[in-house]
């Protein structure tokens, strides 16, 4: 369905429950190096259950290998303008997300269109929202948008 990115995660769990996410929505996880830990990591294993084997796990060096997958490519960031559910989003988009402590490097956003940079609202006082969480409201607001295509 979709293209996920994660540039550089840090946490294993997060990772582990958006490898969950990845394999019953039927999207490709794509993980950019460095990684925050092994992904043998136990924390990663118990997040992602029994789901491991049936999720579609790429490791890319860097960003424009990960997104060279196609489609349009939108970058989630709590500094963009543009609001996630004002994006269309078509199968085989990548959406990329920094790391938990950091997200996306301003260089990495410099290079893209600024209406493809996307945010999720949060109240102003907010810095961000857990990343296996942000992950999860832009992946089901394009299968929304795609009918649930490959779900029932």
């Amino acid at each position: 369905m979709f293209n996920v990115v994660l540039y550089q995660p840090e946490i294993p769990p997060n990772t582990g429950n958006i490898i969950r996410l990845c394999a019953n929505t039927g999207c490709l996880l794509h993980l950019v190096e460095p990684l925050g830990f092994d992904l043998n990591d136990k924390k990663l294993r118990r997040a992602g259950l029994d789901y491991h084997e049936w999720a579609d796990v790429k490791i890319h060096p860097d960003l424009a290998t990960a997104c060279g997958s196609g489609g349009s490519v939108y970058a989630i960031s709590t500094r963009g303008s543009r609001l996630y559910t004002d994006a269309h989003f078509n199968p085989g988009d990548t959406l990329v997300f920094g790391p938990e402590t950091r997200g996306l490097p301003g260089h990495y956003l410099a290079s893209v269109e600024r209406d493809q940079i996307l945010r999720i609202p949060m109240l102003s006082h907010s810095r961000s929202l857990n990343l296996s969480n942000a992950v999860a409201v832009v992946v089901y607001e394009g299968l929304r948008q795609n009918r649930f295509a490959d779900g029932s």
